[in-house]
């Protein structure tokens, strides 16, 4: 089984997604199930990761009925409100779905870097890993830090860090996020996804080489058994090809041993997620 760790789906609509500017043009239309499905086969994959591109409930119930209706989305990473006082309810409804298997909040996107502190956040992830729902750090590397010490507090919750947390590529700066890296890494509890790189390196003008010091730091630390790949479509698409974005991690796989690759294209994506027991309702 080899998944797309991290994928997106949206019907696109100026409300909800004010995020995009004008550089953002392209992903200015729908991007849906049918869209994704051939780009998986060219790419040698067989099922995705569905996670939310927006803040909002209905996002996972929408994910959810899209993941119901077509098999290679094998789960969802959702959206629920974490610092809710009705965070009971909205797990009451969602968590036996079988194919919710984790939650993201845009840590990134908070104006307080140190959001992971509030008490009301930290509350709505203690009462996910009792619900068997993984949690994804989506943050820039000033959060890494930060983020150490919500892992600490809850050894027991499965995280998985997005997008190796966003690095410099294009300045090509490894550190600070390279020594911070190698530090959440020594809890064995988190994981990370080498996705989302290319729209940290200059649009279009990147070779798979350019990553492979981001991606030596990111398996030194982890190693394979806690890393998963991924595409971040169709985000990616802003700054390379589906099979080009895919082929950077194959190609730094080069002759890795069977095992490796194996784990890295899907076997860690399947464990951490469990989505062996997701199936359609």
């Amino acid at each position: 089984m080899k998944i797309d760790s991290h994928q997106h789906f949206w019907k696109y609509n100026t409300t909800d997604y004010v995020w995009m500017s004008d550089e953002h043009e392209p992903l200015k239309r729908d991007f849906l199930p049918e869209d994704l499905l051939p780009l998986l086969g060219k790419a040698g994959l067989t099922g995705s990761i569905a996670v939310q591109a927006r803040q909002k409930v209905k996002e996972t119930a929408w994910l959810l009925q899209l993941a119901g209706t077509h098999d290679f989305v094998r789960g969802v990473v959702g959206w629920l409100d974490l610092q809710s006082e009705s965070l009971e309810a909205q797990l009451d409804e969602f968590a036996p779905h079988p194919k919710l298997l984790g939650v993201r909040h845009l840590i990134h996107d908070e104006p307080n870097d140190l959001f992971v502190k509030g008490e009301a956040f930290r509350h709505g992830i203690s009462l996910l890993s009792e619900r068997n729902l993984t949690y994804d750090l989506l943050l820039f590397p000033k959060h890494i830090a930060v983020s150490t010490e919500l892992v600490d507090s809850f050894p027991e919750q499965q995280f998985v860090i997005d997008h190796i947390a966003k690095p410099q590529i294009k300045e090509g700066i490894l550190s600070p996020w390279r020594e911070d890296m190698a530090e959440i890494a020594k809890r064995e509890n988190v994981f990370c996804k080498v996705s989302g790189m290319v729209t940290e390196a200059t649009w279009n003008e990147w070779t798979a080489e350019d990553f492979f010091p981001y991606l030596d730091v990111v398996f030194n630390a982890f190693g394979p058994e806690r890393i998963m790949i991924g595409s971040d479509w169709p985000v990616c698409t802003l700054s390379g090809a589906y099979p080009a974005v895919i082929g950077i991690v194959k190609k730094y796989l080069g002759s890795s041993d069977t095992t490796s690759r194996d784990q890295v294209l899907g076997g860690t994506c399947a464990r951490f997620y469990g989505i062996d027991s997701a199936t359609i309702s």
